[in-house]
């Protein structure tokens, strides 16, 4: 199981790294654009809107497995606590394979999704950008966070997780 945990933390944070780089990027290319428009240029980067709203797509996406990871969420638990250990376990357990199940269908139709519009075609309109790989990184951002949830599971089995 330790290999298993250690896994899913590297490939979290590998995707983390990433969604920092997009994020970064969308930063520059902001930037950039407001300096365009109001330089001696006068001519904004064109597609920039539809170019940051598909690469934000990817910061949260890309950004969610390490932060449930770290548990960097917010979690209104306040109820759970007054429980004894076995019903905090229990209900752990219980919301984390809820939410695997959501994310498995959130992933899977995302994946089929991507798949539509790869056969279609569909790009943006500005800049004739394909849609399908954003789409597919989400679905398979959604198939790593069933797999931190999956490591939670495997912590409160193990006693590890508080």
């Amino acid at each position: 199981m330790a290999g298993f945990l250690w896994f899913t933390e590297k490939i979290s944070r590998l995707m983390n790294v990433i969604s920092y780089a997009a994020l970064t990027f969308i930063m520059l290319l902001t930037g950039a654009d407001v300096i365009m428009r109001m330089g001696w240029i006068r001519r904004p980067i064109i597609g920039t809107f539809e170019i940051v709203g598909m690469v934000g797509a990817v910061v949260i996406g890309f950004g969610m497995p390490l932060t449930s990871w770290l548990r960097g969420l917010i979690y209104v638990d306040f109820v759970i606590q007054r429980f004894p250990r076995r019903g905090r376990n229990f209900m752990n357990i219980l919301t984390r394979a809820i939410c695997i199940i959501i994310f498995i269908v959130i992933g899977y139709n995302l994946c089929g999704y991507a798949t539509d519009l790869l056969v279609s075609g569909e790009v943006t309109p500005t800049r004739q950008i394909p849609f399908y790989p954003v789409v597919y990184g989400l679905g398979i951002a959604c198939f790593v966070q069933c797999l931190v949830l999956i490591a939670d599971i495997i912590k409160v089995i193990g006693g590890k997780y508080e």
